[in-house]
């Protein structure tokens, strides 16, 4: 057997892409301290934290009006099945932190969907899991925007509730007209 068939499987990793834009942070530059260059790991039993204070948070912010821990992710495993997911906590008591249009106050946390928008003061993260298998650890991918990302990555709107007629032409058609709609015999077409 040659080494290359003794070697062991290669796990895939569970990466989190992180998006980052401030409108401020040319002038600002709130996001020095992160590491844009390269993939980094985070053991499995370790929370990701994000902040101002960077002798709790591995991922700092350098702005005023951000908390100590703004917030924090937490790797798990889903019950009876294989894969892997993200918990979102806020940590901030006194900014509400919205993921996807869910507004989470202090100590409230939710699931992190695959790809989601997650925003507090002026600032928004577009968060993307890539799925992958090692139980042990995960990795963080930072990215920063140069544009806003609520206008570059709009989230799906939910559909009108209001029906639409046969015709086809929705009712504010009518209205914004000042005209009534009426009920014409297909006949009388």
């Amino acid at each position: 057997m040659s080494s290359f068939e003794e070697a062991e499987t290669e796990e895939t990793v569970t990466c989190l892409h992180l998006t980052f834009y401030h409108p401020g942070q040319d002038e600002k530059m709130m996001f020095r301290c992160l590491n844009f260059c390269k993939r980094e790991q985070v053991r499995a039993d370790d929370t990701a934290k994000f902040g101002r204070d960077s002798s709790i948070c591995h991922y700092s912010l350098m702005d005023a009006r951000v908390s100590r821990i703004q917030f924090s992710l937490h790797f798990y495993r889903k019950l009876h099945t294989s894969e892997y997911g993200f918990e979102i906590k806020n940590l901030s008591k006194k900014t509400k932190l919205t993921v996807n249009q869910t507004e989470l106050g202090y100590l409230n946390k939710i699931d992190l969907p695959w790809k989601c928008i997650i925003c507090f003061g002026d600032y928004q993260i577009l968060a993307e899991i890539q799925e992958g298998e090692a139980m042990d650890y995960f990795e963080t991918h930072l990215h920063l925007a140069e544009a806003p990302i609520l206008q570059e990555k709009c989230l799906p709107s939910l559909p009108s509730l209001q029906p639409i007629p046969e015709n086809g032409i929705p009712p504010s058609v009518f209205l914004s007209q000042g005209k009534s709609p009426t009920e014409i015999d297909e006949n009388e077409l």
